[in-house]
């Protein structure tokens, strides 16, 4: 039996053979249960050397894999290309930061022969990260599971261990905007959940920031809910129902006690606040149009310049 590991990898030149070395350490293990080992690295366009780091691991061990993309295409292409790529009876998804550690790799496989069809990792502290950032991943996660049928653990990292029924599952979903963590959620079968502690980055600093996590988030929101379009309509029903009881108000007051309407600073408020309104429910239904655009353009997820 084959278990292939699949490494997305974005500047990680340091990481790569800190990596490497990491999971030779479950030698044992894997000739223990009959295991045969591929490593697939993928780089996402990387500008330092990560490329010639591969190759050199390549050049003494034929386990080794590149395959390297024309350009940047981002991480969620690299876990699909990965998938794509892996020929493995298990499949093993990790990050080279080494914030996954590969010394899990045989508690989790032997939840694998226990008969689950997937091991999947969280974390229970989030050491070493920014406050704002922790707070803020813990409330997207707790508005995801409110407004979203796919259930979404808070905490839980890419890391994941899957049998080959789970692999083809997942890469049955083409869709060119892709948010893996809730893929793995809608595809479903049974899935165990290991917690550990925190591992900070072995080398170098991450490459997604606050922003690019609040855009990623926005794309977890509009692939799986569409509870969104559902709030713009009711805020729409909503400020209409206001609106006429307001008039209703207004010419009751006007008939009856004589009372003509106030100026036109009040106004200005209220077309400052339905405008606001409206702009917000048009850029609700712009994100999920943007997203179908992309779709029905049907370009490929990513391009490989090279692949050993």
């Amino acid at each position: 039996m084959l278990l292939s590991v699949i490494v997305p990898c974005y500047n990680e030149e340091e990481n790569v053979p800190a990596f490497y070395e990491e999971m030779l350490k479950n030698e044992a293990f894997l000739e223990e249960e009959g295991l045969d080992l591929e490593i697939i690295y993928v780089d996402d366009g990387s500008k330092d050397k990560t490329v010639a780091e591969v190759k050199k691991l390549h050049a003494k061990d034929p386990r080794v894999h590149l395959v390297s993309f024309s350009r940047n295409f981002g991480k969620e292409a690299g876990i699909y290309a990965g998938f794509q790529k892996a020929k493995g009876d298990y499949v093993v998804m990790m990050d080279a930061d080494l914030q996954d550690p590969p010394s899990l790799l045989p508690e989790m496989f032997s939840y694998i022969k226990q008969g689950y069809d997937s091991v999947a990792t969280r974390r229970v502290t989030r050491k070493g990260e920014p406050p704002i950032r922790s707070f803020f991943a813990r409330l997207f996660y707790k508005i995801m599971n409110k407004i979203s049928k796919t259930e979404m653990m808070d905490g839980a990292r890419d890391y994941r261990l899957m049998t080959r029924q789970v692999v083809d599952a997942i890469l049955s979903m083409c869709e060119y905007n892709r948010f893996t963590k809730g893929i793995f959620g809608w595809v479903g079968y049974e899935t165990k959940w290991l917690e550990y502690e925190n591992v900070e980055r072995a080398h170098g600093k991450t490459k997604f920031n606050f922003w690019k996590l609040f855009l990623y988030s926005i794309d977890g929101i509009t692939a799986f809910s569409t509870v969104p379009l559902a709030l713009s309509s009711f805020m729409g029903v909503l400020f209409c129902l206001a609106a006429f009881i307001a008039i209703v108000g207004l010419i009751v007051k006007n008939i009856f006690f004589h009372d003509p309407v106030a100026g036109w600073p009040s106004l200005v408020c209220i077309i400052l606040l339905v405008s606001g309104v409206q702009l917000f429910c048009v850029g609700i239904l712009g994100q999920y149009l943007s997203k179908t655009y992309l779709e029905v353009k049907k370009r490929p997820i990513y391009l490989v310049k090279e692949e050993l």
